[in-house]
This record gives structure tokens, sequence and C-alpha cells, in this order.
């Protein structure tokens, strides 16, 4: 029973646009063709959408915030000034969109306490600890897939989106570098540690399905 990836539209199973021709697409972007818009979805709706679930694990909290990057990108395009590739910016947008929306929550959670300690009333937990399944990987037991993402989800931020980029998205170190503006080898101790950590949670479990 071992973790494999179907199409769900990640990064390696679409064609990537040239360098010449990102930058026509920015150009097109920037000068508010709609055409260009709808091309810009296709290449990358797929890969924030898979982004934001793997981070939020939720699929209504994905969408949300897929929709919410590209209206941020259409905003804030005109402002693009190419000092990384189109993809790696709608990647550190999607990344911190849905960071915030965890870190809100967590904020939430926490007065949620606070306020019950003082006999007021809670607030309403939105913690997400049912079982999660993820489209993008495929196991032979759901139940174990519900385990792993249970795992992933545990692991400190930075190690979580890093181990998210590479075996959601199939990003490079290099590529996860740009997008976390790390360098290369501060993804491979993130890596390394988020490995080393999903082995401690569990066990033969991650040895069978992590190849």
């Amino acid at each position: 029973m071992y973790l494999c990836k179907v199409f769900t539209g990640k990064s390696s199973d679409i064609v990537n646009t040239t360098s010449l021709s990102e930058e026509i697409l920015i150009g097109r972007l920037k000068s508010g063709e709609k055409e260009a818009y709808r091309e810009l979805l296709g290449l990358y709706s797929d890969r924030v959408f898979n982004t934001s679930l793997g981070l939020l694990q939720n699929h209504e909290d994905a969408e949300d915030i897929a929709q919410e990057v590209f209206i941020e990108v259409y905003r804030s395009v005109s402002g693009f000034r190419g000092q990384s590739k189109l993809s790696t910016w709608i990647y550190r947008i999607a990344v911190t969109k849905s960071l915030e929306l965890i870190r809100s929550r967590q904020r939430d959670k926490r007065s949620g306490i606070i306020l019950s300690l003082f006999g007021k009333e809670q607030t309403i937990s939105v913690t997400r600890d049912e079982p999660f399944f993820h489209p993008g990987v495929k196991l032979e037991n759901k139940e174990m897939a519900a385990v792993l993402f249970a795992a992933i989800r545990r692991l400190p931020e930075n190690q979580r989106i890093a181990f998210t980029l590479n075996k959601l998205e199939d990003l490079s170190y290099s590529e996860i570098a740009e997008v976390m503006k790390v360098s290369v080898s501060s993804v491979e101790s993130l890596l390394f540690r988020a490995k080393q950590k999903l082995r401690e949670l569990l066990g033969e479990y991650y040895e069978q399905n992590f190849r």
C-alpha cells in the first residue's frame, strides 16, 4: 500500500509556459485582457486549489482561498516586476493566504478558551479534526490516508509548507526555496525534519506509504 499521485492538475502534469510566453502573458494581464485571465486560470487554478487544500485540509476553505488568490493576482499584477516566476508569485500568495486563515482560526480558538475560563459563552471551535482525504493522492486504505494527513497537520508551519509543496505539488527544492524565500539548504533541512517527524508520528505507516 504505497502513496501514489493521480492527476489533479499538479505542476508536473501541466506544460509550463516558456519565459518568453510568460512575459507575454504578464503583459496581457497588465493590459486587462480577459482572455489572458482565462488562460491564467486554466494554468494555475488547480495548482492553487491543491496547494491550499494540502495546507488547510478543507475543501470549502481551499475553494475560498483559491478565489481570493486570483482576486489578489488581478489587483496586484500591475505591480508585478518579474523578480520571480509568475508561478512562484502565485504559489506564494496561495501559501500566504492559507496561513493567514489558519492563524486567524487559531486566534479564534484561543479566544474561545479564554472566554470559557471566565464563564462566558465559548466561541465555536474551528479546528479541523475530521478525517481528510486529498484528491491529489491515492491510498488503498482511506483510513490510512486520514491518519497520514492528520500527522501532516501536526508538522510545524514551515515544514508543513515545504512538505506540501514537494509531495503534493511536485515542486523541486529550488522552486520551494523561491516560494518560501529561503535557501535550498533550508528547504532540504525542512524536508528532512518533516520526514523525521512523520516517521516519529507514524512509525511503520510512514515507511509503507512514503517511499
